[in-house]
């Protein structure tokens, strides 16, 4: 009996043992999983840099670039009618009455930073077209590839940027991604209406360099002068 209740022990000890070990393997496991996510979320690309909030060293960057006629800033359209239960400005393909006053406030930020030394140029879509009809007091001129931009927008944008003059482009969120893609950059999140993503140019006009990106609210928190 007693040789019985030894072999019990043992095996109910030898149990024990490899289930605690079990149990050590499973947490050990458990640690490397977090800190390889942990890993891929730090690692992660980053997107545009936001130059509101404070960002006084981009804006001084962005201020120095425009002055110089070397940016491009790409434009989201103002709010779409179609895709809000807000009230239409004139037909459903284009953007909503209170979008309106968005886009006339984020035109007058471009204002003061001036356009005497901008061209000027939007999709053809409606929305697009009323966007810089309000944003800028009058029609830029309309360009399919600021609609059509799969595979041919950085191309079309350097064939457009005219040395010393800062370009200007009415879009959509589909050309700015497809823009940070052909430049091989993070592809950021869907920027929101109004929102304006800034790009400095070298001197041989070839080479964007991003700068970063004001959602359309945002603006009263930039600074620059």
């Amino acid at each position: 009996m007693e040789s019985r209740l030894g072999r019990a022990g043992i095996k109910r000890s030898l149990n024990v043992g490899g289930l605690s070990r079990v149990k050590s393997i499973a947490v050990l496991l458990l640690a490397a999983l977090v800190v390889i996510a942990l890993t891929v979320w730090l690692l992660r690309p980053a997107g545009p840099a936001d130059l509101a909030h404070g960002n006084i060293a981009g804006d001084k960057v962005l201020a120095a670039s425009w002055a110089k006629g070397d940016t491009i800033v790409l434009i989201r359209h103002v709010e779409r009618c179609d895709h809000s239960s807000a009230p239409c400005l004139d037909s459903a393909d284009g953007i909503t009455d209170r979008a309106r006053s968005v886009a006339a406030a984020i035109g007058s930020q471009f204002a003061h930073l001036g356009l005497a030394n901008a061209d000027i140029y939007n999709s053809p879509l409606t929305r697009a077209v009323q966007t810089s009809h309000y944003m800028f007091d009058k029609l830029g001129s309309p360009q399919d590839w600021l609609f059509n931009c799969k595979g041919t927008m950085l191309r079309d944008v350097l064939a457009h940027k005219v040395a010393g003059r800062n370009l200007v482009l009415v879009t959509h969120s589909e050309c700015m991604a497809q823009l940070e893609k052909e430049l091989k950059l993070p592809t950021s999140s869907t920027p929101g209406y109004g929102a304006s993503l800034f790009f400095t140019v070298d001197s041989a006009q070839t080479n964007p360099k991003l700068l970063g990106l004001i959602e359309a609210p945002d603006w009263k928190s930039v600074e620059i002068k």
